[in-house]
């Protein structure tokens, strides 16, 4: 109820594009789509979340763990903050591939709360190439590590996670692959469909040099895929609107109490 009065409350009446310091034309579409929202990590700050919302933001995605021992030091303040001002949000976990997924795993349970009014949790797959940790695992292992997580994050918010993940990392490993989860695609020069063929795609993020109120810093922005009816249809039941009939007869969506 929490996130349906929050919704109710977001701006309505979006249109174009509030602010990006290099836009690409090729992601214009993204510009009008009717739900926007943000990720956000300690590189962002301090955030006034009420500006951002006031701004024209309806969601924000905000990094909580990394690995087995690694948690966002501005984790517990942007969730606090984003509940705080009536924005919906969810944590994500940055998965690395020198660890175990269990270890992976029981890293995010012990500092992720279980909130009932959170998004449903996102994986975030990438190649670790700005970190430490560079393995490249043979494909099948990777997905046996992106399933242990995934079915372990489901099962501490009852919530079935999205995936998060780029270009690269999704023609090396998960092109082709069934999931139940949604994704959240990657693409700041084109249309999603471009760059991953027929992938269905729940957010779309358009870019990484967006400007927003309440953000000091350059910061990425996202879309949600449909409109507001379906934005609602995700707040109160966890799952894509598109998935219900799947996923509902499975008692994996419900009403957000």
């Amino acid at each position: 109820m929490l996130l349906l009065a929050a919704c109710g409350r977001s701006p309505t009446s979006y249109t174009g594009i509030p602010g990006d310091n290099d836009p690409h034309d090729g992601v214009r579409r993204a510009w009008g789509l009717p739900i926007q929202g943000l990720d956000v990590a300690r590189y962002q700050g301090r955030i006034d979340f009420n500006s951002a919302r006031a701004g024209g933001v309806h969601f924000v995605y905000i990094k909580s763990t990394e690995g087995k021992d690694y948690i966002d030091p501005n984790f517990y303040d942007n969730w606090n903050g984003a509940r705080a001002s009536g924005l919906a949000r969810g944590a994500y976990h940055f998965m690395t591939w020198c660890s175990l997924a269990s270890e992976q795993a029981e890293w995010f349970i012990r500092k992720v709360p279980n909130d009932p009014d959170a998004l449903p949790p996102v994986l975030d797959l990438e190649w670790n190439n700005h970190s430490s940790c560079k393995n490249k695992h043979n494909r099948a292992d990777v997905l046996e590590k992106v399933r242990v997580m995934l079915a372990a994050m489901e099962r501490h918010t009852g919530k079935v996670p999205v995936i998060y993940t780029d270009m690269n990392f999704y023609s090396d490993v998960l092109a082709g692959e069934h999931f139940d989860s949604s994704f959240w695609l990657r693409s700041t020069a084109a249309e999603p469909h471009l760059k991953y063929g027929d992938r269905p795609w729940l957010f779309w993020q358009w870019t990484q040099t967006g400007t927003m109120s309440g953000v000091r810093t350059e910061v990425d922005r996202n879309a949600f895929y449909g409109s507001e009816t379906e934005w609602v249809q995700f707040l109160l039941t966890g799952c894509d609107p598109r998935l219900l009939q799947v996923l509902g007869p499975q008692g994996r969506c419900g009403s957000l109490k």
